[in-house]
């Protein structure tokens, strides 16, 4: 099949050197251009996108780092759904430096209609050097100034997710998702007697370390809007308490004891509060705890049960799911409190409303028909559309660009472990995450610094 020419020109600036930041672990090398790369896909993607991305010369003993990042960069890219790698068997052209001039005939003729090429080298302070340009093929030209980065050794692989970041943004016009990390619950064990742990690993399923170690029950991890710490639900009591957990090396924090507590804290976007659902006697309802003085505020009131809340990415306003109608259906509130308005009128029982990233729409849990399913609407409640559907589909989360959903799928029997599962907010692309076994409750940080 020949691919289609997808023309590109000039829209709005959009920086590569913007995805690093400077001083963190993976900086700007020296010299690595900061002008703004301006991009336009005038034609929507209906089918992957063909990309060719050779082997990435490398210098100063860095070969082993150069394909592991090119490695890293493909699979991100992939597994997007979105790219098609061109099998390098049938590449024609050679690369000798990022600083030459690619013979774009070469790569035309195998229907690549962009061409990555990439350099990695070992600096004198022992660091790993790599600068990155890519090409519009058929155009003849370069696509922005290119990428310089500068990282420890042991980061090859995020260097490889900041390049593949740099490509979708270029190509798509929106930031990507590579150079994240999902925080989950690992789960070990008979299904009546499970371990678990709280466990983060990069989007990816590499550099996986748990959090606690088993000796209690945890639920819930959530990411602060830092992506630098989580609270989670620990039972290791008897009654469940919701801890901090610093994931810089900082230890962890007990932020008080909820023995009513019914459905997870989830921060607000400034990270200075949570969100909790509390029960007294008959009446579960939502309140916001000041994580500096501790202090709880009740939002809701009435007989009916109110759970599941999260903010907006403006902090303006609250959804959460409520029986006020009779059945479990989504809700949209001030973050102060106030009148709610219904937003889901569709049959069946809605739960677990997530405010997208980009505050265009909320995905959400619906029970209907004797299956679960995970969907999305937007945010007045409007264009439901259901993509998934499984015995038990639950717990969704968005990835930072809001265009993929995480979420974990449980079959029935005492055999069905839980497993986390990923799809596009359109519904395509549906895979399963790579985790080291049963794993429950994603919840997905934001891009990295």
């Amino acid at each position: 099949m020949t691919a289609r020419r997808r023309p590109f020109r000039s829209l709005a600036a959009v920086s590569l050197a913007a995805l690093v930041a400077a001083g963190a672990a993976l900086a700007p090398a020296p010299g690595a251009a900061q002008e703004p790369l301006r991009i336009e896909i005038t034609e929507g993607v209906i089918e992957p996108m063909p990309i060719a991305i050779p082997a990435f010369v490398s210098n100063g003993g860095a070969s082993a780092y150069a394909q592991e990042i090119r490695q890293v960069v493909v699979d991100d890219l992939a597994g997007s759904g979105l790219f098609r790698i061109i099998d390098s068997s049938a590449y024609l052209g050679r690369i000798g430096s990022v600083d030459e001039r690619p013979e774009f005939e070469n790569w035309r003729v195998i229907n690549a209609e962009a061409l990555g090429i990439a350099e990695a080298a070992m600096t004198e302070d022992g660091r790993l050097q790599a600068r990155f340009q890519l090409w519009d093929v058929y155009g003849g030209k370069p696509l922005g100034d290119g990428l310089g980065l500068r990282a420890a050794a042991g980061d090859a692989r995020r260097i490889g997710h900041k390049i593949a970041d740099a490509i979708h943004l270029a190509l798509t016009g929106e930031p990507g998702y590579f150079d994240s990390r999902v925080a989950f619950v690992s789960e070990s064990g008979p299904k009546n007697a499970r371990q678990k742990r709280i466990a983060v690993m990069d989007q990816d399923g590499a550099n996986l370390r748990y959090v606690t170690d088993g000796g209690s029950l945890v639920l819930a991890p959530e990411f602060s809007p830092a992506g630098d710490s989580l609270v989670y639900i620990s039972w290791g009591s008897g009654a469940p308490k919701v801890v901090y957990q610093d994931l810089r090396g900082g230890g962890s924090e007990v932020l008080g004891s909820f023995p009513s507590m019914s459905f997870a804290p989830k921060f607000s976007p400034d990270g200075g509060r949570v969100l909790m659902s509390l029960t007294d006697g008959a009446n579960t309802d939502i309140y916001s705890m000041s994580l500096s003085s501790r202090q709880l505020t009740k939002l809701t009131s009435g007989p009916a049960i109110e759970t599941s809340p999260d903010f907006s990415p403006d902090g303006a306003q609250i959804v959460f799911e409520s029986d006020a109608g009779g059945t479990p259906q989504l809700y949209v509130m001030p973050a102060s409190g106030g009148a709610p308005r219904r937003i889901s009128f569709g049959d069946g029982r809605y739960g677990t409303p997530v405010w997208s990233p980009r505050g265009d729409q909320i995905a959400f849990t619906k029970q209907l028909g004797g299956r679960f399913h995970v969907g999305v609407m937007r945010t007045d409640g409007s264009n439901e559309r259901l993509l998934t559907a499984s015995f038990l589909d639950e717990g969704p989360t968005w990835s930072p660009n809001g265009r993929v959903l995480m979420f974990f799928r449980e079959s029935p029997g005492a055999s069905g472990a839980p497993q986390i599962w990923r799809v596009d907010a359109n519904g395509r692309n549906l895979r399963r995450a790579p985790t080291p076994g049963a794993a429950s409750d994603p919840s997905w940080s934001p891009l990295l610094p």
